[in-house]
């Protein structure tokens, strides 16, 4: 794909990445868009990225691999939300699909925000916590079953730190560096040494030491502030990473290392950058998503080539996408929607660069949907 995707400030012709804003980022989408999750105002799919509207505020992107449904923070901290809204998972006050971004209220003070099954999950400037959409095994932490289709504070902490939502479940950190988790159980994956489901916030241990988040449909990866990497739920193709394929429903330390530094999560597949820029992949490999060259499964870390220049990753229903440190946007894996943002419907089983553009700052994906933030 030659087409070269022009930041906000280069096309203003400030062309010296030295001196390029930080606040003026456009927002892309590619893949799938049965329910107008891509946000172009149309049900069409596309192959390559295309820019939601024209404007350049936007900040911070959900990320959810199971979800239909999108959100997204402007750098004004507004929310806004598309897509498939089941439940009202779009947090609009109804269960209207939209196919283009709507505001959420009109707060100014939303800080992060991660996208569930039918779920939206959102942690404010303030530290509070907030949920809405569906909740059928309590997965809005709200202390019952009720879907709610307009923000529902969780509580009223606020010291809430990182937020992750897996299929029907959610967990999140404080600023004490506890970890918490709350909604489905049936494999384990809320990490209490149980398989019992629970309608709100239950503490994963006594650790005060958890720092990162990953989600698939039924499992977490967390790294802790030491370095290590740490996984539990359901199994399913070595997922875990910890060489077997049994469900474990408490934390378990994937190798003994201590240089993790950043993680992804596909359905059933999990990715660890470390420290040393290294890219790793473990877990289920339908259609090349580990990125290996090839189609098997692994139920422990493997190294995805030899570079070591690589920043942030994250995985979707059986694809990938990832951002190198010289801001190069790269793909593997199914591409039946045009998810890899290649121009086509090809999968591969190892990295390819999507464009041309060095300006990619941040990705988001859903279950065959991708945003990106450049």
């Amino acid at each position: 794909m030659s087409e070269r995707y022009v930041g906000a400030w280069e096309q203003a012709g400030l062309f010296n990445p030295l001196n390029a804003p930080t606040t003026l980022y456009n927002l892309f989408s590619w893949g799938s868009n049965t329910y107008g999750q891509l946000g172009l105002n149309n049900a069409t799919y596309y192959s390559s990225p295309k820019q939601v509207g024209s404007l350049t505020t936007w900040s911070k992107i959900a990320q959810g691999n199971y979800a239909n449904h999108n959100l997204a923070i402007k750098s004004d901290g507004t929310l806004w939300s598309w897509g498939r809204n089941a439940a009202g998972a779009l947090g609009l006050g109804n269960t209207t699909y939209y196919s283009s971004p709507k505001q959420i209220g009109v707060l100014t003070n939303w800080s992060l925000v991660s996208v569930g099954a039918s779920l939206s999950v959102a942690i404010k400037t303030d530290g509070t916590l907030w949920s809405w959409g569906s909740n059928g095994s309590g997965q809005l932490g709200l202390g019952n079953r009720t879907a709610y289709s307009s923000p529902k504070q969780v509580g009223v902490l606020t010291n809430w730190l990182s937020i992750s939502c897996a299929g029907y479940s959610t967990f999140a950190t404080k600023t004490d560096g506890t970890l918490w988790s709350w909604g489905d159980n049936t494999y384990g994956e809320l990490g209490l040494n149980n398989t019992t489901s629970y309608s709100s916030p239950k503490q994963v241990g006594t650790l005060t030491n958890w720092s990162k988040l990953a989600n698939g449909a039924y499992g977490c990866y967390a790294i802790k502030n030491d370095g290590t990497l740490w996984s539990w739920g359901r199994n399913l193709a070595g997922a875990l990473g910890l060489g077997n394929n049994t469900n474990y429903s408490s934390p378990k330390q994937i190798g003994a290392l201590t240089t993790w530094s950043s993680i992804g999560s596909g359905v059933f597949s999990g990715f660890g950058i470390k420290t040393d820029g290294t890219l790793w992949s473990w877990g289920a490999d339908d259609y090349g998503n580990l990125g290996l060259g090839n189609l098997t499964n692994y139920s422990s870390p493997k190294q995805v080539g030899s570079l070591t220049n690589w920043k942030t990753v994250n995985g979707g229903a059986s694809y990938t996408i990832s951002i190198k440190t010289d801001g190069t946007l790269w793909a593997w894996g199914y591409n039946g929607y045009g998810n890899l943002g290649l121009g086509n419907i090809t999968p591969y089983s190892s990295p390819k660069q999507i464009g041309t553009s060095v300006y990619w700052q941040s990705i988001g994906l859903t279950n065959q949907a991708v945003l990106a933030i450049g």
